[in-house]
């Protein structure tokens, strides 16, 4: 029996300036036209959610793509990884430097390597013999970012502290996605934090950590501070919530709950089931979010409660 579609993204979760709210709603709204025209057309869960990240990518609203943070070394370092619910291929890239869209990286991993996962020069060397142009670094970096490491830089000690704080910017994307088959499908891409050590990897890239999908259970894509979501492998752990049959609106809620007991983290999450039910949640200031089925559409920079 046919399924009826729905498309959920994000655009990160942290204390949203008021002044950066009208970007961050259009970029999600953006993504999420993007995706539902894969959908509408009857194409695959896949599709739509690599299509949708790849706007958000190509926003320099987002940390993502171009415009993401930059390392400790002033570059951009990048990963992303999608995955196919009904088969549960994934392909991811890690500390990518010389991809415009390491979603499409991930993508190609995905659909025609044996391998899940490549990272730095490895992961750019597939993409370029898979057809995926490289740029170079300097290509990826925008006045704004060399201005805020510098800035932040500038005052090491006293940022040291705050450097997870939910007023710094969390702006991973990321979408999940039914589609008429049934099958579902994540995706997450992330520049990762602020002056990070080179080489670090977040949770974002990570299968079950910042991204999962499996038509037993649920899609799910995280945002937020990388380090307590990776070790309560989240994503999955919210999943698994909804396989027993709890209802994803709840099990979003009780994540960022167990998020912020267990470790006292912060972030978002969506998450979304094969019957197309779906929640969102976060416990930082706010996030920002859009969603469409066949009934209705709405975008939002959802206020925490």
């Amino acid at each position: 029996m046919p399924s009826n579609p729905v498309l959920v993204v994000h655009g990160g979760a942290w204390a949203i300036p008021d002044d950066m709210v009208d970007a961050h709603l259009s970029g999600v709204r953006n993504a999420l036209a993007a995706g539902w025209r894969v959908l509408e057309r009857g194409g695959s869960s896949l599709d739509a959610v690599e299509e949708a990240v790849v706007v958000m990518e190509d926003d320099e609203t987002f940390d993502a793509g171009r415009g993401s943070f930059l390392n400790r070394d002033g570059k951009v370092q990048m990963d992303a990884l999608i995955m196919d619910g009904g088969t549960l291929r994934a392909g991811g890239v890690g500390c990518v430097e010389r991809l415009r869209n390491p979603v499409r990286a991930a993508r190609k991993i995905l659909s025609e390597s044996p391998h899940v996962y490549f990272v730095a020069e490895g992961a750019e060397r597939f993409a370029a013999e898979h057809g995926i142009p490289l740029c170079k670094n300097e290509d990826l970096i925008i006045p704004r970012e060399v201005e805020r490491l510098r800035e932040y830089q500038s005052h090491l000690e006293e940022h040291r502290a705050d450097l997870f704080a939910p007023t710094i910017s969390h702006d991973t994307v990321g979408a999940v996605a039914l589609d008429r088959d049934g099958n579902t499908a994540a995706a997450t891409s992330t520049g990762g934090t602020l002056d990070k050590a080179p080489g670090r990897l977040g949770d974002s890239s990570l299968i079950g950590c910042g991204c999962y999908a499996n038509n037993e259970s649920g899609a799910a894509s995280t945002t937020g501070w990388g380090e307590p979501i990776m070790k309560l492998v989240l994503a999955k752990w919210a999943a698994d919530r909804v396989e027993s049959g709890n209802m994803p609106e709840w099990v979003a809620q009780e994540a960022m709950n167990y998020l912020k007991q267990r470790l006292n983290g912060h972030g978002g999450i969506i998450l979304l089931d094969a019957t197309g039910r779906f929640g969102i949640a976060h416990n930082t200031p706010r996030m920002a979010w859009a969603f469409q089925n066949t009934q209705a559409q709405e975008a939002g920079i959802q206020r925490n409660k």
